[in-house]
């Protein structure tokens, strides 16, 4: 069972008292009101250096028994870079560690229409630098004494135009791709394709989300949420599926299913224009 609002709200006062903590926030699939019971909660801790992690291990220890842990900051990588998975009162519930300062960098650069996809375990395409800023965008705030998670807020409310530009412009990569995962179709190189195929997937639909000016923080759901979109290519989830079912160590296979992600790259780009109009 989920965790109560109230439990929530007083655990993000717990955590505040932790010194490095700024302010926390709620994640995920509860802040957007889809959770399941049996949905994991995110909170995402925003925190300044030095953070206190023995405090935090304290306090992990006390919510959610003996055993519980969190990690340095960096131990997860370099974009999510530590936190702890927790079962507190019976529930799951992730901390997830967020640099406040780093988090406002990346609000910055989302307004300059910036951005870049980094390497991070657990993420195949590579965590999207603004996701910072669409998280707080999306986000529940359950405690911020300093009252910068809500400045945040008010700034990153809307995708910036420059960063729907840019990813609209970011369909290059799609046509790209196209062109040398070709390449390797003589050689039946299905894994070589379909890391191409992934890609171009994840290209368009951010390209799709960002000419409908809405935010896309994560790989997870995100061809459905494209799919979903108004105006979004025809059956786009359906399509991206039979893409991935042709792969297979057959140039005609492999052949077959490039042309059919040409065919949805050009598809993605005009309802793009349409978006964006």
């Amino acid at each position: 069972m989920a965790l109560s609002d109230a439990r929530l709200y007083e655990l993000a006062e717990r955590l505040v008292a932790v010194p490095g903590v700024a302010g926390v926030l709620l994640g995920g699939s509860r802040a957007r009101g889809t959770h399941t019971p049996d949905s994991d909660t995110d909170l995402g801790l925003y925190y300044r250096p030095p953070l206190d992690v023995a405090a935090l291990n304290a306090l992990a220890r006390e919510v959610a028994g003996p055993h519980a842990k969190v990690t340095a900051p960096g131990e997860w990588g370099p974009w999510v870079d530590g936190g702890g998975w927790l079962t507190v009162d019976g529930a799951a519930v992730d901390w997830i560690y967020r640099d406040l300062d780093r988090v406002a960098r990346a609000a910055e650069e989302a307004e300059r229409g910036r951005y870049a996809f980094h390497t991070q375990a657990g993420h195949p395409l590579g965590v999207a630098d603004f996701a910072y800023a669409g998280e707080v965008a999306l986000g529940v705030i359950l405690a911020d004494p300093s009252g910068e998670l809500a400045a945040l807020r008010a700034r990153t409310r809307t995708v910036p135009p420059a960063l729907r530009e840019a990813l609209v412009k970011g369909l290059w990569e799609a046509d790209f791709l196209i062109g040398v995962a070709r390449k390797a179709v003589s050689r039946g190189d299905s894994a070589y394709v379909a890391g191409c195929l992934f890609r171009i997937v994840g290209v368009c639909a951010h390209a799709l989300h960002g000419a409908a000016g809405r935010w896309l923080v994560n790989e997870k759901g995100a061809v459905a949420a494209a799919a979903a979109l108004p105006g979004a290519p025809e059956r786009f989830r359906e399509r991206v599926d039979a893409l991935f079912a042709r792969v297979a160590a057959d140039p005609l296979q492999l052949s077959a299913a490039l042309d059919a992600a040409t065919d949805l790259i050009l598809e993605t780009a005009d309802a793009c224009a349409m978006m964006s109009r």
